[in-house]
């Protein structure tokens, strides 16, 4: 499980004490994110949009967002949305460089 940051995702902040594991016992069911936790911390798009539609069900959907964001977190699928440096983005750039516009001679 490769970890951007170097943090792996159990470890990051929503993951200790005010994060899923303790909404889930809150709410007394498995959260979609303690499932597979590598898809909501991706670098693939269709990891993310993966992540999102498992968020789209879940009763803590809006604390976890907010939680995100009062924290600042620096990525991740958080409350169905994608977080970047604490600020929700519609997308995420793949990685590497962009590919160049082809121009007509």
């Amino acid at each position: 499980m490769a970890a951007q940051h170097g943090i792996a995702p159990q470890r990051r902040a929503g993951y200790r004490a005010g994060g899923p594991a303790q909404w889930a016992s809150a709410v007394g069911q498995r959260l979609p994110c303690g499932e597979a936790p590598e898809l909501f911390f991706a670098d693939d798009p269709g990891a993310i949009a993966r992540a999102k539609s498992m968020c789209a069900g879940c009763q803590v959907r809006a604390a976890c967002l907010d939680g995100a964001l009062q924290r600042g977190e620096p990525w991740g699928v958080w409350g169905g949305e994608l977080v970047l440096d604490g600020v929700v983005v519609g997308s995420k750039r793949r990685r590497g460089r962009p590919r160049k516009p082809v121009i007509a001679a």
